[in-house]
């Protein structure tokens, strides 16, 4: 009898194991962990956030205040964009040497000095400086959010923490719109300071906040210190089995051996960075060149297609359309800020259940329509001598379907996708080159819309702005393969095809299956005392 009870016990005891083993992973507190950790890492890009939604309504106040012109308020709000560059090719360089969790430090510290000094401007010359400074902050935090909250992310839920950066990009320009209306019914000479210093705030609160972080482990593998790696990826990960097999890829990336388990080891030169730009640039290979031109596209259409002279200039556009009372004007503009904060929330909770490519695809196509709209609003008011309410109400429409439709799709997803793709050894420096086209497009555009609109018309330069996005549709469409689900050094294989690389989702889905079985083994191999990770090259090819 006892026999049998203990047989019983035995068979129920390995019916529990096989039912955990093939049981899909749950969201254990340890997620929690790493949802923090992006948290965290993504509030700087609420400097960058702020700064745009507060010069939309500071402008009105500096030009009246410092008496510029309109090529001065063109170059003094796009500026930033330009000076953000120096920080975004330092960045990666910086952030190989001192770490992704110190980077972030500097660019709050960075900015923080930078939103003072635009607080006690006295003149033009003193704010541009403090631009200067805060500009370069602002191209630290763009680089290093999205890559550490890719490399600290589980794959299960990458979309949904790698799009915190966007989401936290559009919280300032909210914030940066009801700092322009709080501080409006201020003195002329007092408003404005208030409502660029106040920045200052945020940025120093977060270069403190961030240093309760742990280091990417990635760049820990990349140190060497593999012990430490170890132990971020168990707190970050869906499951222990998860983080075992993470650690096994990093290495395997890093050119370490997979059966080391010491904690500290010495990594060889090559892996801290030497030969990268060669490699990225003078000889890449297929796949990372096709890499390079998808991060670039996605970053240089992101901006191109007006996103910028929208957020930047919609209290211009509002007075375009006949709206003349100012407070209306920061209203309508306070309404924008709001609806593309909500839509970004909503992004977060689709990017890895619907994927990238359906997202992205819907949304330039419904900012397509809203742009083409909104032109064809402007163009009517501008040739008509009586107020149109219905084209007034029209352009309104149009301006928060564009920023919804943006914000769904083309907005997060241009951080995600180009946080992810590159391989471990190129991924700083290829994610600053694609934050470097995005500043340098971001500042052609705030630079010059006004100027475009006076040449061009008003309505013009939206019509100009949807054929952008209809040749965004096409490279998408083209060119930019689905990463849904796939970990960060899964990524190769889906490049290097071009107009092919739906083949290659096919040999990485065959991959995955062979992981799957080879970890079925693995199991079995328990008994022996030690787990076998990963595949052999011969098993992969």
């Amino acid at each position: 009898m006892a026999d049998r009870k203990a047989e019983v016990n035995g068979i129920s005891g390995q019916t529990q194991k096989t039912i955990a083993d093939f049981d899909p992973p749950k969201r254990p507190r340890k997620n929690i962990f790493a949802i923090a950790c992006a948290v965290l890492a993504s509030m700087t890009s609420i400097l960058l956030g702020y700064d745009i939604g507060v010069m939309s309504g500071a402008v009105i106040f500096i030009k009246e205040d410092l008496k510029i012109s309109d090529v001065k308020v063109e170059i003094l709000t796009g500026i930033l964009n330009l000076y953000s560059l120096l920080g975004s090719a330092a960045a990666g360089r910086t952030s190989d040497w001192i770490g992704r969790r110190y980077t972030i430090v500097l660019a709050g510290a960075i900015f923080f000095a930078g939103a003072l000094l635009m607080g006690f401007a006295t003149n033009y010359a003193f704010l541009m400086f403090g631009r200067f400074v805060a500009g370069i902050g602002v191209g630290y935090a763009l680089m290093i959010a999205p890559v550490y909250t890719a490399e600290v992310s589980p794959a299960s839920s990458r979309g949904f923490l790698t799009s915190f950066p966007e989401v936290f990009i559009n919280a300032g320009i909210l914030l940066g719109y009801v700092s322009n209306y709080a501080f409006s019914k201020l003195p002329t000479y007092l408003g404005w300071r208030l409502m660029l210093g106040v920045g200052a705030i945020p940025s120093v609160m977060l270069a403190v906040v961030v240093l309760i972080m742990p280091e990417s482990p990635r760049w820990l593998v990349m140190q060497g210190r593999l012990g430490e790696a170890k132990r971020v990826l168990d707190k970050t990960s869906d499951s222990l089995e998860e983080a075992q097999l993470r650690l096994s890829d990093i290495k395997q990336a890093a050119g370490i051996p997979e059966h080391c388990t010491d904690d500290v080891v010495q990594v060889s030169k090559r892996s801290h960075g030497e030969g990268v730009w060669r490699e990225l640039l003078l000889h890449p290979t297929p796949a990372v060149r096709h890499i390079l031109i998808t991060a670039i596209g996605i970053h240089f259409f992101q901006q191109i297609s007006g996103i910028d002279a929208v957020v930047l200039y919609s209290p211009r556009i509002f007075e375009k359309a006949g709206i003349t009372s100012s407070d209306k004007k920061l209203l309508a503009t306070m309404a924008v800020g709001f609806v593309k904060t909500l839509f970004i929330l909503v992004a977060t909770f689709l990017l890895d259940r619907i994927g990238r490519r359906p997202l992205l695809l819907s949304s330039v196509g419904g900012m397509i329509f809203s742009l083409a709209s909104l032109g064809i609003a402007l163009t009517v008011i501008d040739h008509s001598s009586e107020k149109l309410m219905w084209a007034i109400v029209l352009c309104i429409a149009m301006v928060l379907a564009y920023v919804a439709f943006f914000s769904i799709g083309l907005g997060p997803i241009t951080w995600v996708y180009s946080s992810e793709i590159f391989p471990l050894k190129l991924r700083a420096q290829g994610a600053s080159m694609a934050v470097a086209v995005n500043r340098v497009t971001s500042g052609v555009i705030s630079m010059s819309f006004i100027s475009l609109y006076k040449g061009i018309t008003i309505g013009g330069a939206f019509f100009l702005f949807a054929a952008l996005a209809v040749v965004a549709w096409v490279f998408f469409y083209t060119l930019l393969p689905e990463t849904q689900g796939r970990t960060l050094e899964d990524m190769e294989v889906l490049f290097g095809k071009f107009f092919k690389w739906r083949s290659a989702n096919e040999i990485l889905k065959n991959n995955s299956m062979g992981k799957e079985v080879n970890g079925q083994d693995n199991n079995n191999a328990k008994a022996n005392g030690h787990i076998q990770l990963g595949t052999t090259k011969d098993q992969t090819k």
